[in-house]
């Protein structure tokens, strides 16, 4: 199919980018890769008025270290995250997500901060960023913000970034002593997850000390597993941990639809979580 008419800007710095979102109006859209966008203008599911690409603001590149943190450009690609050596020394429970996602033109194209703008309750790295506890800097008219995964997933394809405003950046903790792991069921290879799990234990002595538990696919964004986390606490044996695993589903409100019921869906949430910390302890 072919998309609707639209303007086309190419910004080269991120005070254009927000300065040309602004007055182009709220119908305006940003594209990084392109790789969610792009469907969505061919099916004409979108039809923004203008298309602002970031692809000329070199700002917006490079993987960084800061202090206990790596910072992640808007632009840097899920395969530039795969091949980085900060990450892969660092933040090991992302590299080994990003290598689930799509297929390999997917990520070669897509980037890792518009995967979490996109905010696709499907998709695998939200669920990453809110247990590593990420952070996304958003720059606007007002000048630049920085808010936590926490509270930077609305609802289902919603963020906290206005139709004014870009996401410039995404800050991530080291994992330090954290032990991560990323499972996800998914119906056919390459396709969108049913549910995912992305966990990670600290551990002393064989025992579970602290867990996080992020869901993927199990509500209308990316959830935190609260109930599964408290009761993995002190866990070091596989009968304990599949007890504290079949919590992971309390408080969740999956979807019932053509491919998965509700039900199912909260099956494989225990399933998934049970198997990636008993992959970690």
């Amino acid at each position: 199919m072919i998309p609707p008419s639209f303007d086309y800007a190419a910004p080269t710095t991120v005070d254009e980018a927000v300065s040309t979102l602004r007055d182009a109006g709220e119908d305006a859209k940003v594209i990084a890769g392109g790789q969610s966008l792009l469907p969505l203008l061919r099916m004409r599911f979108a039809a923004p008025s203008t298309l602002v690409d970031l692809g000329g603001v070199a700002e917006l590149r490079g993987v960084r270290e800061d202090g206990d943190a790596i910072v992640i450009g808007a632009m840097v690609t899920h395969a530039d995250v795969l091949r980085d050596p900060l990450v892969n020394a660092h933040l090991p429970l992302l590299a080994q997500a990003t290598s689930t996602v799509a297929d390999r033109q997917v990520r070669h194209r897509g980037t890792f901060a518009g995967s979490l703008a996109h905010a696709d309750p499907a998709g695998d790295l939200p669920a990453v960023a809110l247990v590593l506890g990420a952070s996304m800097e958003i720059a606007g008219p007002g000048g630049r913000r920085v808010v936590p995964a926490s509270e930077f997933f609305v609802d289902y394809l919603e963020s906290v970034v206005a139709p004014d405003e870009v996401l410039v950046a995404v800050r991530v903790p080291k994992q330090g002593a954290w032990q991560g792991r990323y499972e996800k069921f998914n119906r056919v290879a390459q396709g969108w997850a049913l549910v995912g799990v992305a966990a990670l234990v600290k551990r002393e002595n064989g025992t579970v000390t602290a867990a996080r538990v992020g869901l993927t696919n199990m509500g209308s964004t990316p959830l935190r597993a609260t109930a599964a986390e408290e009761a993995l606490a002190g866990a070091g044996d596989a009968e304990a941990i599949g007890a504290a695993a079949a919590r992971a589903a309390e408080g969740t409100r999956p979807s019932d639809d053509m491919l998965a019921s509700a039900d199912y869906r909260r099956h494989l949430a225990g399933v998934l979580t049970k198997r990636a910390v008993a992959s970690l302890v």
